[in-house]
């Protein structure tokens, strides 16, 4: 099995209109998709782009559930609405993939995992374990999640790969960027690191000066580094371009251009 996240910048342009959506890209991850599949199954995650993003820092998600009625009437109005956004984003996917002929089958996050401040403590996999026995590709994506601590909070794709890399034992996990892979510094200045070892990455977090509550200045790549870690317990995990034709085949197939974490 592999596991393949598509991130939001990969999809979707954050500065641009709401709810943007580049098909076309979509379309060609999901023929080199195509071209593996059956001999191979897939579970798709994606990312929010211009879709959830919005509505969960308009509501203030994050924050969790307030006490007074007010607030938290409001924030539960964002917490569905950010939700309803995610599961337009989720549609334009499946259709993208459909067309391409692959059974690309939705899988609602928010009614499959629960959180607490932020990460997964429980998750229903039976529904997604049948759709693969069944040769289904389940798509699933980030989203709000209802968490024990805060009342309502989001839940990050990466978060999600955590918990099915650890419960499913994938052979491979890819991440889907919009740069070549984990740069040594800033994407551009820093240097690709095309092999970096498990017992690498807490030394390179240091170098990139990440934190446990600092800015994150490279782009988001601190945190999905933090969850890498946890995930190359159980998988290979690959950081790759997914904007650029071939990438994704190049490291479902083992021979691929990005950085590779063993």
């Amino acid at each position: 099995m592999i596991i393949v996240k598509i991130g939001g910048s990969v999809f979707s342009d954050k500065a641009g209109a709401p709810e943007n959506f580049n098909v076309e890209t979509v379309r060609g991850i999901a023929k080199e998709i195509a071209g593996v599949y059956p001999d191979a199954d897939f579970i798709i995650i994606h990312g929010g782009g211009s879709f959830g993003h919005p509505e969960a820092k308009k509501y203030g998600i994050r924050e969790g559930l307030p006490a007074d009625w007010e607030s938290a009437s409001r924030r539960r109005i964002g917490f569905t609405l950010t939700h309803q956004a995610m599961l337009r984003a989720n549609a334009k996917f499946i259709n993208a993939f459909v067309a391409e002929n692959l059974p690309a089958f939705s899988v609602s996050t928010s009614s499959t995992f629960i959180t607490e401040n932020g990460k997964v403590t429980y998750g229903d996999l039976e529904v997604i374990k049948r759709l693969l026995e069944l040769r289904f590709v389940p798509v699933l994506f980030g989203d709000v999640s209802l968490d024990l601590a805060k009342g309502v909070d989001i839940l990050s794709g990466d978060q999600i790969i955590t918990y099915l890399a650890k419960m499913l034992k994938p052979e491979k996990v890819v991440f889907l960027m919009d740069v070549d892979g984990v740069y040594d510094g800033r994407p551009g200045v820093g240097k690709l690191i095309q092999n970096l070892k498990h017992d690498e990455i807490s030394d390179l977090l240091d170098r990139l000066s990440c934190t446990s509550t600092g800015t994150d200045v490279t782009g988001g790549i601190c945190n999905k580094l933090r969850e890498a870690a946890k995930i190359a317990e159980h998988s290979e995990v690959w950081f790759i371009n997914g904007k650029i034709p071939g990438r994704l085949s190049g490291a479902i197939l083992g021979d691929g251009f990005g950085t590779r974490i063993l």
